[in-house]
Order: C-alpha cells, then sequence, then structure tokens
C-alpha cells in the first residue's frame, strides 16, 4: 500500500460508489468518504469496503467540503488524493503511481493527472481531451480555493509531477440527469462570469495553482470578454470541429453539444436575463443573486 489516504465527496452514490472504492483499495492505506447524508445505501457499501464515513451537511460547494475534511480529519499519511464517487483510475495510472510515488522527489508536492470523460460508455477522445488536473499532493501542501465553479487545488509550495496516465470521469445516470446537472451549473457559472465582468468579490488565491489550472483560467478570462450568445457558439465549432469531437460519433456529438453550445448559451441566458433586471449595478447584481439563486460569494 502506499502512503496515500483518499478523499471522496458523496450524496446518494450508490451507483458508483463500489466502483470507485474496489479500484483505490488497491493503493490507499486509508479511504474518507465524507458523506452528505445519503439515504440511498451509499454509507452502507463504503463501509463495507472499508472507507471511514463521515457525516458532514452540504456547505454550498465542494470545495468547502473538501477543505471541511482536511481541518477536521486526522489524516496522518504523507500524500492525499481526492477522486468523486463517479470516478476511478485507469489500471496504467496504478500502476505509475506505485513505481514513482515512494520515490517521488521532496520537491515534488503536487501531482497532475490526465481526466478521461466517458460518455455514454464511450471514451471521448476528441474535443477537450486530456483534462490535466492536479488532484494528489503532499499533507500540509494543498487546499481547494473557494470558488462557485472551476476550483482547483492550489499549493502552498513546491513543484508539481505530471503522470503519464489517465482517471476517469464515467457516470453511470441517464441523460436527463446530466442535462439537470448543467442546469444546477449554469446558475454558479453565470455568477462567475459576472464576477470576472464586474469584480463583485475578490478571489485570492493564497499559493500556486498548477500550469494547467493557469492555462484554463487565463482562457476563461478571455471567453468571458467575448460577446454572450456569439461566443458558446464559437465553444461548440472550436470543441467539435478544430478539437475533433466530431471523430467520437453520435456520442461526441451529444457530449460536445450538451457542454459546449447548449449549456454555454443557457449560461449566456442567464446573465442576459440578470443584466436585464439589474443594468451593470454590481450591488444589484449580488443582491439578486442571492435573493433569487441563493448564491452568496
Amino acid at each position: 500500500m502506499l502512503d496515500l489516504s483518499v478523499i471522496i465527496l458523496t450524496k446518494d452514490e450508490s451507483m458508483h460508489i463500489r466502483r470507485c472504492l474496489e479500484n483505490v483499495n488497491r493503493i490507499a492505506r486509508k479511504v474518507y468518504v465524507i458523506d452528505c447524508f445519503s439515504t440511498d445505501g451509499t454509507q452502507e457499501i463504503a463501509r463495507e469496503l472499508g472507507a471511514e464515513v463521515v457525516e458532514h451537511k452540504w456547505p454550498g460547494n465542494q470545495a468547502e467540503q473538501f477543505n471541511w475534511a482536511l481541518d477536521n480529519i486526522q489524516i496522518d499519511t504523507e500524500w492525499i488524493l481526492r477522486l468523486d464517487a463517479d470516478e476511478y483510475m485507469m489500471p496504467e495510472l496504478v500502476d505509475e503511481l506505485q513505481r514513482v510515488l515512494p520515490v517521488m522527489p521532496d520537491a515534488v508536492t503536487g501531482v497532475v493527472f490526465k481526466r478521461r470523460h466517458i460518455f455514454m460508455d464511450k471514451w471521448m477522445k476528441g474535443g477537450i481531451y486530456p483534462v490535466k488536473i492536479l488532484r494528489l499532493f503532499r499533507r500540509g501542501y494543498g487546499r481547494y480555493e473557494q470558488r462557485l465553479m472551476d476550483e482547483h487545488v492550489v499549493l502552498s509550495a513546491g513543484e508539481e509531477y505530471e503522470c503519464q496516465n489517465d482517471f476517469c470521469d464515467h457516470n453511470l445516470n441517464n441523460l436527463s440527469w446530466f442535462c439537470k446537472k448543467h442546469v444546477d451549473y449554469a446558475v454558479r457559472e453565470a455568477a462567475e462570469l459576472l464576477d470576472l465582468e464586474f469584480g463583485l468579490t475578490s478571489h485570492s488565491t493564497a499559493g500556486k495553482l498548477s500550469e494547467q489550472a493557469n492555462a484554463k483560467r487565463r482562457k476563461k478570462h478571455s471567453y468571458a470578454r467575448k460577446p454572450l450568445f456569439w461566443r458558446s457558439f464559437a465553444y461548440f465549432m472550436y470543441r467539435y470541429f478544430l478539437k475533433g469531437g466530431w471523430r467520437d460519433g453520435k456520442e461526441g456529438f451529444i457530449f460536445t453539444f450538451i457542454q459546449g453550445w447548449w449549456y454555454r448559451t443557457l449560461v449566456d441566458a442567464k446573465i442576459y436575463e440578470i443584466k436585464r433586471k439589474c443594468g451593470e449595478d454590481p450591488e444589484r447584481i449580488k443582491s439578486l443573486l442571492e435573493t433569487e439563486y441563493g448564491v452568496r460569494f
């Protein structure tokens, strides 16, 4: 076993949690499931597979929930890995970690993985693959930044190492669930883009974002400056044609359309709606986001 703890945030994840735990149990010395009062048997499955289950009320976003775990669980391993319940590591990544983690130089405090999306049971090789994310860090060196969306691990010091192999985001829910999830995301994404435009709050990052996270953040700032609705269409065209989403067949079209055009258009529609009601008054926008959508910065 590696000197590694895994933290998994859950809420009614009985469909996925067994697959995830069987995957990480191959290498992790300790697994913590931070559960938000599931009622579908998630806790029982997690305990059956040896995880320590800790109940904690959902604070409003993943970053805050994960940081709560860091602050309140007595983790004693050198390394900490964050996975979602619908994620798992490819066998090649497991082998790579077993090989490189025990001999990792002390200067390295964060490890970046490549994420592949499995949609309708098919690997989306075109469009956005590979998404590179820092998910593994030395205890005491990593923490999630507080954001409504697009949160990343911030390193307080040290360097990052990039693994050559993948972990998978493979949700087994149906298409209706996938669309509803993006409807829920759209309000928070709209609030983030309005924040970039009007400076509704101050995002201070105490530490070092990974190179990949910084690159993604720069692209988001550039996207925020583009005209409403035009930008969602352009983003779809970029992902589907230039980045090769079309190569993934019908599944690739559905995935890219929902994520790259429909969702982004919905975000812009919410921004348009909010601006119609509030104009460009930052205080009115903040007030509306809180009273109508429950978004608090």
